[in-house]
Parts: C-alpha cells; structure tokens; sequence
C-alpha cells in the first residue's frame, strides 16, 4: 500500500515548468487523501488517490500542464486506481510554503 510519503517523493519528478523546482519543495502539494478501491481491477489492494494542490498564481500559463504532470506521475503508479487532482486558491501560496531545500535552489 502507498503512503503519504511515497506520494511526496513521486510528486518530486513533478516541476514548476518556469522556476524549474518541484511542486513538493515549491510547497504547491497542500494535502493527500488515499483511500481503498474496493473497485479496482485487477483486484491487488489498490488505492484511489486525490490531490489538493495550488499554483503560484491564479493566472498561471502552466496550469493544465502542471495539473497534467500530477495525473500522470500518480497514474503511472501500479497500486493507485484513480487520480483526481483538485486545484485551489485559499490558502493563497506564498514564498513562506517553499522548504529549505527549494530555498537554496531558487537562491532565496
């Protein structure tokens, strides 16, 4: 079964296209919900998987790539069934969400 961790390191080959940094370390991953899929087949406990997440802005060119990118590194997952990304605003982003590790790649 997948965790909340292995989700956080899949989503770490997930990048913001202009600052070239992950979503996980920009802090655009607001939170993880996995639950069963009794469902799924084949039937090995499979698990569906929704995503909250934001962008660094409203207007972001990136939007449906970025959301794009989370679909489809999760979907390549063998034990994840199902995918839904939902995309939004409050709590606004703002540079405080980015982690360490993203501070010192962006040089901020």
């Amino acid at each position: 079964m997948m965790t909340e961790p292995d989700i956080l390191t899949a989503l770490r080959d997930c990048f913001d296209p202009e600052l070239k940094l992950n979503l996980v370390d920009l802090g655009l991953i607001y939170k993880i919900d996995m639950a069963p899929d009794p469902d799924s087949t084949p039937k090995w406990p499979r698990q569906r998987v929704k995503i909250t997440m934001t962008l660094t802005t409203p207007y972001c060119p990136a939007s449906g790539m970025i959301v794009e990118q989370v679909q489809n590194r999760l979907a390549g997952i063998r034990d994840i069934s199902k995918v839904e990304v939902e995309l939004v605003w409050e709590p606004a982003w703002t540079r405080e969400r980015v982690s360490e590790a993203g501070r010192l790649q962006l040089g901020i």
